[in-house]
């Protein structure tokens, strides 16, 4: 078996080539700066082709035999198995992953895609009952036709393969537009595995566009009836509106803004390592990271204290070091904006308890106390290596704290009282909420989503199914009707 290459070309109806466009991007890694690949770019004409050869295969598609579908998943999902140690290498090189976190997103590509195997087998039809004598009501699940994605830069892969996975399960044709930063993880390696596991050719594409050249031509494009974004929540609604002017469907997973709040019976060590992974995992470029720490006062000294002794200890550097926790930042554009971020919080009244330090694109973990929500790391989604603690008295302060926010994605609460910590977790407006727990929390069978200004949909499980699949209603009149006229 040898390993995948080709990285300089995009994947459109079928065929390994380069873009049309005059610009190359160079992909770099981003600890090292090292070019990974070279990629001539797609233009508006690449994309038109991507899309019609999706909507050509996607005809044939919707007609193979259920069994075949999966059979096709199922090889995806083992490919990506026997190809384990590549992919990894691959996130670690190309995201600045550690390898911890290459390898549970790699863990969750595999469980999607084995997910969306059950797909084709679930399509069924549902008979209704009628008003009307003699009738006969069929509602039958249908592919949605084409579905055109775009993934980000921080679990490329992941956030890719599941709205993939799914949507060429039920059917769909596929056009894939990864982040270039990410281009080859988010998208070209995924355009490998499947079109070694036997997916027919052109059903699905790979795209790698620059926003500045292409504009708003991968979603208003007339093809797609779908466009599943994940992304900040400033380009996710520009996204939403143009698709309600177009009249098509978006599935929009957005930013978060998530706090865990600490009640003061809560388990002061279990808490304290629930911070530290949410909070710091991947670096905190996570969408469901921990960006506010909602502390009860009584135990806040306790809290902070045992916070940063746990988290100096979190080793940062080179991810191709295993023993790395924390890599890179994607580059150095989110350095800058993040010590901006920093900075102006300070100036708005908050502390820092813990210092980082910066090594390249290496941010080592920053702590933050503040009074109020209002400093700019609270108000914000930092999506680093930055978590601002907030002390409160009551139970309604802290409900009313971790709700002072336009985002709804996930959050989580430590409570000596499991129910109690429920009842007040049913009070936080968000889409996922977990108790003794953190909030970095993703599964294949449950409904993944955000309110507010997080985002539209759910994807995972039967909620996957929902969103890429619509219905149609077939009624058959087996008796003679009477009409008024």
């Amino acid at each position: 078996m040898g390993s995948y290459n080709q990285w300089n070309k995009q994947f459109i109806a079928g065929t390994w080539r380069e873009g049309r466009s005059d610009s190359v991007y160079e992909d770099r890694n981003p600890y090292s700066n090292e070019v990974i690949a070279k990629i001539k770019m797609a233009t508006l004409e690449d994309i038109d082709e991507a899309y019609r050869s999706a909507e050509q295969s996607q005809m044939a598609w919707e007609e193979v035999n259920a069994f075949k579908k999966s059979e096709v998943m199922e090889k995806a999902a083992s490919i990506m198995e026997s190809r384990r140690e590549e992919i990894v290498d691959l996130l670690i090189r190309e995201t600045g992953s550690s390898f911890v976190k290459a390898n549970v997103e790699l863990d969750f590509c595999i469980s999607i895609t084995k997910e969306a195997a059950s797909f084709p087998k679930r399509m069924g039809e549902e008979m209704v009952p009628s008003l009307v004598p003699g009738k006969e009501n069929r509602v039958y699940r249908r592919p949605i036709g084409v579905v055109g994605i775009i993934s980000p830069f921080n679990f490329p892969m992941y956030l890719s393969i599941r709205s993939v996975a799914p949507a060429l399960a039920a059917g769909n044709g596929v056009v894939l537009k990864p982040d270039e930063q990410t281009a080859i993880s988010g998208g070209l390696f995924i355009a490998k595995i499947f079109e070694e596991a036997g997916l027919p050719k052109g059903l699905l594409n790979v795209t790698v566009a620059s926003i500045d050249e292409i504009g708003d031509g991968f979603v208003d494009h007339p093809i797609p009836r779908l466009i599943s974004f994940t992304g900040s929540n400033k380009v996710g609604k520009h996204i939403g509106e143009r698709c309600g002017r177009n009249m098509k469907k978006a599935a929009l997973e957005l930013g978060g803004n998530n706090a865990l709040i600490v009640l003061e019976d809560a388990d002061l060590e279990k808490s304290v390592d629930s911070a530290a992974f949410g909070s710091y995992f991947h670096n905190g470029q996570i969408c469901m990271a921990i960006n506010r720490i909602i502390v009860h006062q009584s135990i806040c000294d306790k809290f902070i204290d045992k916070l940063s002794e746990k988290v100096k200890k979190i080793t940062a550097g080179n991810p191709q070091n295993h023993e790395n926790m924390i890599g890179p930042l994607i580059n150095k554009e989110a350095v800058k904006r993040i010590l901006g971020q920093i900075e102006k919080a300070k100036n708005e009244g908050a502390q820092i308890v813990l210092e980082g330090k910066i090594e390249g694109n290496v941010m080592y973990p920053y702590i933050l106390k503040s009074d109020t929500n209002d400093v700019s790391t609270a108000k914000n989604e930092v999506f680093g290596p930055v978590t601002t603690i907030i002390p409160f008295n009551t139970e309604e302060e802290a409900i009313q704290i971790a709700n002072d926010t336009q985002y709804g994605l996930s959050g989580a609460i430590h409570a000596g009282s499991v129910e109690k910590g429920v009842e007040i977790a049913k009070r936080i407006k968000t889409g996922m909420i977990h108790v003794n727990d953190q909030s970095v929390n993703d599964e294949p069978l449950i409904a993944f989503g955000g309110e507010k200004e997080s985002g539209l949909g759910r994807i995972g499980g039967k909620w996957s199914l929902d969103e890429f699949t619509t219905f149609q209603w077939i009624s058959i009149q087996n008796e003679p009707r009477d009409y008024p006229f």
